[in-house]
């Protein structure tokens, strides 16, 4: 049995949690505590506010030891403010909070609320079927780095990204029936 943690102190929590408990073999597990994170295999860093997990990351002390596990490779996957709190850079701000993966990332490159969206797309590496996309208040990553390798792109802009333990994407699967992406990093 594998477990999967999912950070849990504000974002798309919940619905990350009902994803994993439809998979066999994972045991999904809420993050809320540097003890937690000692219990983990991998670990899921929700779609939310980014600004508001960075701090709670920071007010809570788990910057360090997430940073430190993920450094030592354990895999982690970031949805929307995930990426954010993933990148080596975010445009237009001075500073990042883990800063482990080798992207620029633009935050709210697609709009506000008001301009989310849906659509469907094809990602070879995690689905043989169209998978659905939801973009809310999404990222999208402006330049990847070093050995990051693009996932999936939507008009140009890449939307998906993985190096090495890290996955990285600008929509919401926790909010669809596709389980393609829980799927595809549960076997990191």
């Amino acid at each position: 049995m594998k477990t999967i943690g999912v950070l849990a102190l504000q974002g798309s929590v919940v619905e990350h949690i009902n994803s994993l408990q439809k998979i066999e073999g994972i045991l999904p597990m809420e993050v809320k505590s540097r003890k937690d994170i000692d219990k983990i295999d991998s670990i899921i860093m929700p779609g939310g506010e980014s600004t508001t997990i960075g701090k709670l990351l920071r007010d809570f002390e788990l910057l360090e030891p997430l940073s430190d596990r993920i450094n030592k490779g354990m895999p982690v996957w970031g949805t929307c403010a995930g990426m954010i709190l993933l990148a080596g850079k975010i445009i237009g701000e001075d500073h990042v909070h883990l800063g482990l993966m080798d992207i620029e990332v633009r935050r709210n490159a697609y709009g506000g609320q008001l301009d989310s969206f849906s659509c469907h797309a094809c990602i070879d590496k995690v689905s043989k079927a169209p998978v659905n996309l939801i973009f809310i208040r999404a990222p999208w990553i402006e330049r990847v780095n070093g050995n990051v390798e693009v996932l999936a792109e939507y008009e140009g802009k890449i939307i998906a990204a993985r190096q090495g333990n890290m996955l990285v994407t600008s929509f919401h699967p926790e909010l669809t029936e596709d389980l393609s992406f829980h799927k595809y990093f549960s076997e990191f």
